[in-house]
């Protein structure tokens, strides 16, 4: 079976048992020019410290595929990797293939790729086995072939490796995506990319997990699941009502999870962040009612379900554009239920959107909907509507909970001036806190960041899952 590997010495003799971890694959990981001094798996050897042995079976230009080019390793380093007897095995493969080959070539990558984890996982030591998805190209060309090749074809690749072995996953595509710093060219990472990338595998070796937890729903679950970008994603009739839930492969320490207010699966890089970080993620649909009564009483009986299942009392909620006005309004009633907030364009005054009362176009047919779904019977009671999360901010200032909004300055839907300034200015004055991005030149489209970790560091802080890594290695 092919796998590419430089072994580096034998196993030590007669030493005291250490957690042994291997680190296979390409340029990534072979760490070239400095490979024992400044290579990822040195820089996490420097973190774990002596209960723990990191062997780099990295090679430079390694692939998976006959067609992907230089490095195909041999039978006789596939073995030297077996016999280590790893407890855990992080694997980078994806970025050496990017620069050749075809669509026959990305299937037999997967293939091998799928046979390479099912080989590590049938290991007597049953380690853990963890799929890094490969850092970008970062050329300065949007267009880069290579870089368009690992983000179209061998991430999902990847990703359907590990929705089918059960493998955690890393995804050091978006992580990187913004730092040119952590490249000394395009094929091998900077020693501030090694560190970095060290510092992210240590939270996944060490971070406090609950082990064997499985979210039971009141058997609402159904058995049939999806793959959501790796990670299995279930169904739920739940008051007839669409719902989902995606579970993490290993639950963190007491069982944090990320609400989406609307929009299921756009922009979904802060949730796949969290999900590798043994976040769960759920999701109810209650479009188009705008956070009224009934609304919020199924999300009060949805919540009352996961948390009867074993999620945490307190929720991270995610809410794009309109979901920003459903999130804040449960959020107003249940506020000891809110761990955080995290705002994305937020739609805060129904007058600005969807009635397009200021300086956003609004939405005719939805301002509408809107008075039907909370009897109001004329324009001038749509108008006096007092329920707004603008409305509410020194309710939700009182709760305590922290917010984060990302907003685009040049956005004519949900004008900030009308929704998130104002907001911002209520619940400072309220003494209540909140951060916000702007992002100066971008409309209300795309949502998120690209590379989405400040936003998961804003909810790491906030749900006490923060970064463990020592802090002069960081």
């Amino acid at each position: 079976m092919p796998v590419c590997a430089l072994i580096f010495g034998a196993a030590p003799q007669g030493a005291p048992k250490k957690v042994r971890v291997a680190c296979v694959g390409g340029s990534v990981t072979a760490g070239l020019p400095h490979r024992e001094s400044e290579s990822y798996p040195v820089r996490l050897q420097e973190m774990l410290g002596a209960g723990y042995e990191v062997r780099n079976y990295g090679m430079a230009g390694a692939t998976l595929t006959q067609k992907g080019g230089a490095g195909k390793a041999s039978q006789d380093e596939y073995r030297e990797v077996i016999r280590y007897l790893p407890d855990i095995v992080f694997m980078e493969f994806g970025r050496d293939e990017s620069s050749g080959g075809d669509g026959g070539a990305l299937k037999e990558f997967e293939r091998e790729c799928g046979k390479l984890t099912q080989s590590f996982l049938a290991l007597p030591s049953h380690p853990r086995v963890i799929l890094l998805l490969p850092p970008p190209v970062l050329s300065g060309d949007p267009a880069d072939s290579a870089d368009v090749r690992i983000r179209d074809r061998v991430l999902p690749a990847l990703r359907s490796v590990a929705f089918s072995s059960g493998c955690e996953v890393v995804n050091l595509y978006n992580y990187l995506l913004d730092r040119p710093d952590c490249f000394s060219d395009s094929a091998n990472l900077s020693p501030a990319g090694a560190s970095l990338i060290a510092s992210r595998l240590f939270d996944m070796v060490r971070r406090p997990v609950l082990p064997d937890f499985v979210l039971v729903a009141d058997g609402l679950i159904r058995n049939a699941k999806s793959n959501y970008y790796g990670f299995d994603c279930y169904d739920l009739a739940f008051e007839k009502r669409d719902a989902r839930i995606v579970v993490p492969k290993i639950a963190a320490k007491g069982c944090p999870w990320i609400w989406r207010a609307r929009f299921w699966g756009h922009e979904p890089q802060t949730e796949i962040a969290l999900l590798e970080r043994g976040f769960h993620l759920v999701y109810c649909d209650v479009a188009e009612l705008f956070g009224n009564d009934e609304a919020l009483g199924i999300w009060n009986r949805f919540y009352d379900m996961l948390v009867r299942g074993g999620l945490s009392k307190k929720a991270v909620f995610e809410g794009f554009s309109r979901g920003g006005i459903y999130m804040y309004r449960w959020a107003a009633r249940n506020p000891d239920r809110v761990a955080c907030v995290y705002a994305d364009a937020p739609a805060l005054d129904l007058k600005s959107w969807p009635g397009g009362k200021g300086k956003g176009g609004g939405n005719p047919v939805e301002w509408e909907r809107f008075k039907r779904d909370f009897g109001l019977a004329s324009e001038e009671e749509a108008l006096a509507f007092r329920g707004n999360p603008l409305d509410l901010a020194p309710q939700i200032a009182a709760a305590g909970f922290p917010m984060l909004h990302v907003c685009g300055l040049a956005d004519t839907t949900v004008p900030v001036e009308e929704n998130t300034d104002l907001f911002e200015k209520k619940i400072l004055a309220s003494g209540g806190r909140i951060t916000v991005i702007r992002k100066p030149g971008i409309g209300h489209h795309p949502h998120s960041l690209p590379n989405p970790q400040p936003i998961v560091d804003f909810i790491l802080e906030s749900t006490g899952q923060q970064s463990s890594v020592p802090a002069l290695l960081h």
